[in-house]
């Protein structure tokens, strides 16, 4: 069987009592940590009136099928897909799965989410799907070889998210084997996602993945009616592992597929900006909270990444060096280096601080350079600081971010940063959207558990 058949026969014919229960808890987690974002941006990104307007303009708000979080109405399907996916994504709060350096859960939950409204599914039936997503989604981005994807200019978020996407749908749409993988080979020719928002801080990225969700979500649905997708998808001569790599590996989708659980090994994020500054955040507020430093005392700091981390928040410097938008600030290493010892924290309120004069001064400091060190490892998003202040010099390495699988946040710490983000917004509501959401699994329709 190709990688195709297999991983389509994996979404149709995986039942949940195949899951082991820390598998659907944790899809569980995470997708209480997607809506708090959503929640947020629905209301507060600077892309998300366009969006909004623009699905206006088309008549694509005329619906009530499906919830979008924050914005308290309901939306067509494809439509609500769209909306939910680019405002999780809108914030870069998302969670991150390290070894394919993607976020699945801007693609797959939104996805699963309109499904699961459509079909009258379950609480359980929409977490196994989320899970079959996740495992899709991470497993193509494994075999597209993350270096070798980026370094050809794509965002595997969105060209593996479609896929993802598509699986969770089709899993809710009850699809069998045969019909994945034709909602795959209809996958193949939407999968896209540009870096080339990088140039000018653009909103594209938002959009990209919340268009996978929808995308995964009409490609599952056009396989359910009867629509004939390419065959070979994945693994063909055009598909998605030739045509969007140069380094890729099919074995790697399909490895211990359905024993090793690549679910369990996303992350959450701690701070709303790329993955790849979150290593090196976390070494500067250690290092001022045991040093004390004044912003005043610190000469130099200078950053080592991986080479994907300075393809994305390290170059071209000088640029890097002036974040204007929340985009540029969400993708500069100097910029959040000079938040975390500025105020010893950086949070999605901390963007007020783009373009504060001290804010560029000390981003002036912040060298950002390869280290090879951090290649060939496990996970890319390390950091190594080498930080002068007070005319002494400290190193420190840090191999992984906080909020990875082994430093998962608690419960507690994952509801306060839901309600840091949704409160806002909701006041009250939002504890009792947590309360809807920590129901979820016992819900018996997705729909009217949401009403």
């Amino acid at each position: 069987m190709s990688a195709t058949q297999i991983l389509a026969a994996f979404a149709a014919q995986t039942s949940s009592a195949d899951l082991p229960p820390e598998v659907p808890a944790r899809a569980l987690a995470l997708t209480t940590d997607l809506i708090g974002s959503a929640v947020r941006a629905a209301n507060e990104a600077d892309s998300s009136p366009a969006i909004l307007a623009a699905l206006a303009r088309l008549g694509m708000d005329r619906g009530d099928e499906c919830l979008v979080f924050g914005l308290n109405r309901r939306y067509p399907p494809a439509a609500a897909a769209l909306l939910n996916g680019a405002f999780g994504h809108s914030l870069d709060f998302d969670d991150t799965h390290a070894d394919s350096s993607l976020h699945p859960s801007a693609p797959v939950v939104p996805a699963a989410l309109a499904a699961a409204e459509l079909t009258g599914a379950s609480g359980a039936d929409f977490l196994a799907a989320v899970v079959i997503g996740f495992e899709v989604c991470c497993r193509l981005g494994l075999a597209l070889d993350p270096a070798a994807h980026y370094a050809r200019g794509f965002h595997p978020t969105a060209t593996a998210g479609v896929f993802g996407a598509a699986a969770a749908a089709g899993r809710l749409l009850s699809l069998d084997a045969a019909d994945i993988a034709n909602a795959f080979g209809i996958a193949a020719s939407q999968a896209s996602g540009s870096l080339q928002f990088l140039e000018n801080g653009a909103w594209n990225k938002r959009y990209q993945v919340g268009e996978a969700a929808m995308k995964g979500l009409i490609a599952a649905t056009l396989a359910a009616e009867g629509f004939i997708g390419s065959a070979d998808a994945i693994e063909g001569k055009h598909g998605l592992l030739q045509g969007y790599s140069d380094g890729a590996d099919a074995a790697r989708a399909t490895a211990g597929l359905g024993s090793v659980w690549e679910t369990l090994q996303i992350g959450v994020k701690p701070y709303p900006a790329c993955r790849y500054t979150h290593a090196a955040v976390d070494g500067i507020l250690a290092l001022r909270r045991e040093h004390g430093w004044r912003v005043d005392e610190i000469d130099s700091i200078s950053v080592g990444l991986h080479r994907n981390g300075i393809t994305l928040v390290g170059e071209p410097l000088a640029g890097k060096r002036r974040a204007r938008s929340i985009v540029e600030g969400q993708f500069s290493m100097p910029f959040a280096a000079a938040v975390a010892l500025t105020r010893g924290r950086f949070g999605w309120d901390d963007y007020d601080l783009l373009g504060a004069p001290g804010i560029d001064a000390l981003a002036d400091r912040v060298t950002v350079v390869r280290d090879t060190s951090l290649e060939g490892l496990r996970h890319p998003f390390g950091a190594t600081l080498e930080i002068v202040a007070r005319g002494e010099t400290t190193v420190l390495r840090v191999d992984d971010p906080s909020g990875e699988p082994e430093t998962f946040p608690s419960a507690q710490a994952s509801a306060e940063k839901f309600r840091t983000l949704a409160g806002p917004v909701l006041n009250a509501g939002a504890d009792t959207l947590l309360s809807k959401l920590r129901a979820l699994p016992t819900a018996q329709d997705v729909r009217a558990h949401f009403a």
